[in-house]
């Protein structure tokens, strides 16, 4: 795979138009675009639409977590709207991966559908405020471990467990990794990062990149700088 077609660049934003006017400027600098909750919410499906007429493919993050019916059909909604990758939350248990893979598998186009699995904010601290013993590894690995047997293609991780998973689910399953800050980029709100060399380095099969590019004085710039930097 080639180094651009790994990055994911996270369009975090609060409008379509802004979304649209930063995927036009980044388009050939990235292999897909995230459309996550913020710009969801105030776009809807069809902001995902849009993206794909224009070319760009599209991650469509919502981190589904339902019962089981209600995930199923959301996922087929998910896929009608051309989104090339969907997230759902394995906290939804076996049974609502099992029915996403359904829903997936009949969907035109195949979306590929990643479980989430402990989120990059988190450490061992706050896993066990909601309740989770043992270390956050000993959760993802858990939680993949269920994603794969499920049918899913993959799951989103910190890039510090990706070596785990691998091992545990093999070297095809995927492996979506956010949390990824370039050298001397401030952490922020993520807890477990590692720099875009290092992610690939480990086993990254996809980078999921967003305020480095997007508040950077030339995201074009950013982007194709992160890319040569896993590129080495």
């Amino acid at each position: 795979m080639h180094p651009r077609d790994r990055l994911i660049v996270a369009l975090d934003l609060p409008t379509p138009d802004q979304a649209l006017a930063a995927a036009a400027g980044l388009r050939d600098r990235a292999g897909l675009f995230k459309v996550g909750l913020e710009l969801f919410c105030s776009a809807g499906p069809e902001v995902v639409r849009r993206l794909g007429a224009g070319g760009s493919g599209v991650f469509l993050d919502l981190k589904l977590h339902d019962i089981p019916r209600t995930v199923e059909r959301a996922v087929a909604s998910c896929a009608r709207s051309g989104a090339r990758m969907l997230t759902l939350h394995m906290g939804g248990g076996p049974a609502m991966a099992e029915a996403a893979a359904r829903a997936a598998r009949a969907a035109p186009g195949r979306p590929r559908l990643l479980g989430v699995t402990v989120l990059t904010s988190f450490d061992r601290g706050e896993l066990a405020a909601v309740g989770v013993p043992g270390t956050v590894q000993d959760q993802v690995v858990r939680l993949a471990r269920m994603a794969r047997d499920a049918g899913l293609d993959g799951v989103v991780a910190s890039p510090h467990e990706i070596a785990a998973i691998k091992e545990a689910c093999g070297p095809a399953f995927l492996v979506v990794t956010p949390g990824v800050r370039p050298a001397g980029w401030p952490a922020g709100d993520q807890r477990r990062t590692m720099t875009p060399r290092e992610a690939v380095a480990a086993g990254a099969d996809y980078l999921v990149v967003g305020r480095p590019i997007l508040e950077a004085p030339d995201p074009a710039a950013a982007a194709s700088a992160l890319v040569e930097e896993m590129r080495g």
